[in-house]
């Protein structure tokens, strides 16, 4: 039988943690992903090399397979998929290959986007679709096929969903960030029978490769305890909100930002 979420005994089965968005070794996704293996959980993982590839930071090679030897070092068995998220058919094939693999999942956490800044007046429609297939679709689609297969006792089922609140500069970003939040909170009502909770957490601003010079100096100066977050913070609440004692948070949007203030 399977434990409830957080740090089994050594002869109890672990839980499974489903994990989007996984790509590189320096990202929120991938810093949760060591945290909750390190906490007792087994680790699936998603990734999508396309979106890495036309971004500025570019592919990490061998991204994937680093992450997995790392998450197998801190006692978790592993399956790393790649998926394009913007495909409505991927999350049913993910879970079945999830399940297939390590079994039912306990815990959804989401940390899969798509970012490429744009405002009212430039951004097309496209790329406007495309951010809420992502963002918004994708996210509601993971959350859909979760509840429907969810199998674990009441109370310890888990949906966590990373948000923003970029607006400038950032609208369809920003706005299927906003419909990703709507999504993620109503799950807290209509998963309840379930005994399932779900959040969403904003982490503000953090460093994993992304910002200029000026843009990092800028940041730090709204940030009243002097540095940027890490995926490490971002971890250590997801930590928290998958264990037994992060049982009676729900229906939260958390900000998790070192008091960032834009």
């Amino acid at each position: 039988m399977m434990t409830a979420p957080g740090k089994p005994s050594s002869d109890a089965l672990r839980p499974v943690a489903l994990v989007t968005g996984v790509g590189r070794s320096v990202g929120i996704g991938a810093g949760i992903a060591r945290q909750l293996a390190r906490a007792g959980w087994n680790i699936a993982f998603t990734y999508w090399t396309p979106y890495d590839a036309r971004m500025p930071w570019g592919v990490e090679d061998g991204a994937g397979e680093a992450a997995a030897r790392s998450l197998a070092e801190r006692g978790a068995e592993t399956l790393a998929v790649e998926a394009d998220l913007a495909d409505p058919d991927a999350p049913r094939h993910l879970f079945d290959e999830v399940e297939s693999s390590l079994g039912n999942v306990t815990a959804l956490v989401m940390c899969h986007c798509e970012s490429v800044d744009s405002g009212l007046l430039d951004t097309t429609v496209e790329s406007f679709d495309r951010h809420f297939a992502v963002n918004a679709r994708a996210t509601w689609l993971l959350i859909r096929e979760y509840g429907r297969r969810f199998r674990g006792a009441a109370g310890t089922g888990r949906v966590i969903s990373l948000t923003s609140d970029h607006t400038v500069g950032n609208l369809p970003y920003g706005a299927s960030k906003g419909a990703l939040d709507r999504i993620t909170l109503a799950a807290a009502h209509e998963l309840a029978h379930l005994g399932i909770t779900a959040n969403a957490i904003n982490p503000g601003p953090i460093d994993t490769g992304w910002m200029s010079d000026a843009l990092r100096i800028d940041l730090l100066h709204q940030t009243p305890l002097g540095r940027l977050g890490t995926p490490r913070d971002t971890a250590h609440l997801v930590d928290f909100l998958c264990s037994p004692e992060g049982q009676w948070i729900n229906g939260q949007l958390l900000k998790s930002n070192g008091g960032f203030a834009s």
